[in-house]
């Protein structure tokens, strides 16, 4: 989370936030996602790996925005925004993880390892995938997409059908609602955290992310509440996020090394990067300790 507003700061945007309903905080949140898209566009096409990574985060608080306020905005044409969505996701992700594998290769410890396991693969990877990636962003499908995106966030017919309802809730109970409802399944999907497998351990990664950005966007965007009321929601929330997307990375870079073939010198550097089981240990920890942090933070 950034600075504490002032506190003039903070009673303005308490003000303006006073005067949302939820259709309204949806798209003040959803149209600053659209937003951030459209201003890293031109870097992520350069090939600019932070322009490529702020992109995904755009679009993935975007899919939480309408997770949060499915209730009110899902209707037929976002079920088919997110499956162009999830074509455009493709290359972002292979682009955004051939970047990450790269800064592991890279590294001092990793660099004897990375040559001898895989060579000179890493960095021709990343290449294929952000060519393909620029191919994505400069088509007239994406040109499709992002206005397709913005004009059903104005406009939808979601928005004529929630104008329409006379039960509407107010935003603020709406919210702390929600809020509570994602953090007690967040905190019931992590217990056993040591032994959950991977494909679980992902989806616990991806809830604990949405359940982060909607507190950030909930506090910075619509300013629900006084900033400081979430950060002992906050700070385990965005821990568990690190700590097993990390681990993630590290698995996915450690992948690289199973089946290649030998250098040329018929030497190998071991199936694992170097460090690579007491790295995995602690980041697994971590997730464990921040997990048990959220759990016994209560939303106020």
């Amino acid at each position: 989370m950034r600075v504490h507003p002032t506190g003039t700061s903070r009673r303005r945007k308490a003000a303006e936030a006073a005067g949302l309903d939820c259709a309204a905080a949806f798209q003040k949140i959803a149209l600053g996602c659209v937003a951030d898209i459209k201003a890293h566009h031109a870097g992520a096409c350069t090939g600019d790996a932070e322009a490529v990574h702020q992109i995904r985060v755009a679009i993935t608080r975007l899919r939480a925005a309408v997770a949060f306020f499915a209730p009110i905005v899902v209707d037929a044409e976002w079920l088919r925004l997110k499956q162009e969505i999830a074509w455009l996701n493709g290359p972002l992700g292979a682009a955004r993880d051939s970047d990450v594998v790269l800064e592991y290769a890279r590294r001092k410890r990793y660099r004897a390892w990375t040559q001898a396991m895989i060579g000179e693969q890493v960095e021709q990877r990343q290449t294929q995938n952000h060519r393909r990636l620029v191919r994505s962003l400069r088509s007239a499908r994406t040109q499709r997409l992002v206005a397709a995106m913005a004009r059903w966030i104005r406009q939808g017919a979601w928005l004529g059908r929630y104008k329409q309802r006379k039960d509407a809730e107010v935003l603020q109970s709406y919210c702390a609602g929600e809020l509570n409802r994602w953090h007690e399944r967040l905190v019931r999907k992590g217990k056993r955290l040591k032994t959950l497998e991977a494909s679980r351990r992902h989806r616990l990664r991806i809830k604990a992310k949405r359940f982060r950005y909607m507190l950030e966007a909930l506090t910075e965007t619509v300013a629900l509440r006084g900033r400081g009321e979430f950060h002992h929601l906050y700070r385990p929330a965005r821990r568990l996020q690190r700590a097993l997307g990390d681990m993630r990375d590290l698995e996915r870079f450690a992948d690289l090394g199973d089946g290649s073939p030998p250098a040329e010198n018929g030497k190998r550097g071991g199936k694992h990067p170097p460090g690579y089981r007491d790295r995995r240990e602690k980041l697994l920890d971590a997730a464990i300790a921040a997990h048990r942090d959220l759990g016994h933070a209560r939303l106020c």
